[in-house]
């Protein structure tokens, strides 16, 4: 029997996604939850399993084409009696030229010319608002299809006024912005003109942290369990949102509603290998320091090599950015929307300073640089909560002492 794959719901909003690649081709046998192809969402990679044992008979989607979200991906003929298959149809439904079906092939009439562009049902609505005609816009995507951003960049351009056309120079590259990178930037443009952002810089001193993260990391960590300093920051956090709850908050996107998350779904922003991700740790509020540690470890892990689950980078609240990894020492972040609040970390430095008794001693100082929405946080509460946040840092033995 002649099943297909529809393309399931594989995250929030999402719509559509790019065929990374096939990992099997027409007629190939097939097992069930076998993975089928690699598609890129808005935020990762993700692995679309088949759901029936069987034979492919059809690919509606070429590589670096998008497919639709509850439509049809690939066909199969499913088994119907154990151990073997029905006969794969001599005849699939291509057309005479041997091109994939509609699906995989959005054709539109622009509504000033009857020339046929390669676009989306999306594109088409934007350029019918902007009264564009779609043939005189140049397409990025492949076979030329009208994308979205060349839309964007048409209306960008005064067309009053000749733009030059620079020759490109030898040894030039060019190539699509796409996938993670193009989600994330157009993320990010959204969010720094629709949130009102402030920040606020603080030094906290983590000589004891450090040396805490040591006997940690004698004690239990392994090839299997790395002790980084990540895990207390982490933890730390959470134990001052308790009497901050504000930090944890949501705001809605028409600005009337305030909602304070009971779960501390605290994230991490990774250089992954498909661009930024921010995957999130699930209620850390109820776990303790070696479990958040497994947890940064398999999440790390998973952003960067782009194989991760997508429900792992939904429903963040916080975010931390460790910048200091790589190098510097104060910086800007961007709050990811619908949160309120953002916090990266600088890289630690060895710095004279005084004790009680006056004396110049060395210590390990951390630049923190706060983003806040400030519609929601103002700057004496961020200023109150990293207080809050660094009296633990500052002092382990405290932290230790409150956690459950």
């Amino acid at each position: 029997m002649k099943r297909d794959f529809i393309l399931p719901d594989i995250g929030e909003g999402i719509v559509e996604c790019e065929v990374i690649e096939w990992k099997v081709k027409k007629g190939d046998v097939i097992e069930e939850d076998q993975i089928i192809v690699d598609v890129s969402t808005d935020k990762a990679i993700v692995e679309i399993p088949s759901m029936y044992n069987g034979r492919v008979t059809h690919l509606f989607y070429t590589q670096g084409e998008i497919a639709k979200v509850n439509a049809p991906l690939f066909s199969l003929e499913v088994e119907t009696i154990e151990g073997s298959t029905m006969a794969v149809p001599e005849n699939e439904p291509e057309d005479r030229a041997g091109n994939l079906p509609a699906p995989a092939q959005s054709i539109a009439v622009a509504s000033m010319n009857i020339e046929k562009v390669l676009s989306t049902p999306a594109v088409r609505k934007m350029a019918r608002e902007h009264e564009l005609d779609l043939a005189a816009i140049v397409g990025t995507g492949k076979q030329g299809r009208v994308l979205k951003e060349d839309v964007l960049d048409y209306l960008s351009v005064d067309r009053r006024v000749p733009t030059p056309q620079l020759a490109a120079n030898v040894g030039d590259r060019i190539e699509p912005i796409k996938g993670v990178r193009k989600i994330m930037g157009e993320r990010m443009s959204e969010a720094v003109s629709t949130i009102p952002h402030f920040t606020y810089m603080d030094e906290i001193d983590v000589t004891e942290l450090m040396q805490t993260r040591q006997l940690l990391k004698e004690a239990y960590g392994s090839d299997d369990l790395k002790m980084t300093l990540m895990p207390l920051f982490i933890k730390a956090l959470s134990l001052a949102m308790k009497d901050f709850p504000i930090i944890n908050s949501r705001i809605n996107d028409d600005y009337t509603e305030l909602t304070y998350i009971a779960s501390h779904n605290i994230g991490m922003a990774v250089d992954g290998q498909t661009g930024l991700l921010l995957p999130n740790i699930k209620n850390v509020q109820t776990l303790g320091l070696l479990a958040i540690a497994r947890e940064v470890m398999r999440l790390t892990d998973a952003a960067r090599s782009g194989k991760i689950n997508t429900h792992e980078l939904v429903g963040g609240t916080v975010t931390i950015s460790n910048i200091g990894a790589i190098g510097g020492t104060v910086a800007t972040p961007i709050i990811p929307k619908p949160c309120v609040a953002i916090v990266a970390l600088g890289k630690i430095q060895t710095l004279p300073r005084f004790d009680e008794q006056g004396n110049v001693v060395a210590r390990k100082i951390m630049t923190v640089s706060w983003s806040g929405d400030h519609r929601v946080i103002d700057g004496g509460t961020i200023a109150r909560f990293n207080n809050h946040w660094t009296r633990y840092l500052e002092n382990p033995a405290l932290m230790l002492a409150v956690m459950t």
